[in-house]
């Protein structure tokens, strides 16, 4: 797991629990995954970069959950890609990070 609920809590400002049990846990497997499929790499909590990724990405999802699109909003659109591009070409697929 690269990020943990409460990081993800602390990062996006949210103050209540309601979220805690299947949304919330749900947005990080999501964003997890995202960047495990995109750059074919397993990153752990120990990269930086993978980690600001995935808190990005889940935030975003998490601020725009009720959209029906599925994509990151253009606002962080940029943010995103410039992460993921360094992730995915600055790691070799067979080092985990």
């Amino acid at each position: 797991m690269i990020i943990e609920l409460e990081e993800l809590k602390t990062f996006a400002r949210i103050e209540y629990d309601e979220d805690d049990v299947l949304l919330l846990p749900t947005l990080i497997l999501v964003a997890e995954e995202g960047l495990k499929n995109a750059t074919g790499i397993v990153f752990t909590s120990d990269n930086s970069l993978a980690k600001l990724y995935c808190l990005v990405v889940a935030k975003d999802l998490y601020d725009n959950r009720e959209l029906t699109a599925d994509k990151v909003s253009e606002k962080v659109r940029f943010t995103i890609q410039s992460i993921l591009i360094q992730l995915k070409y600055c790691y070799p697929p067979e080092v985990v990070v």
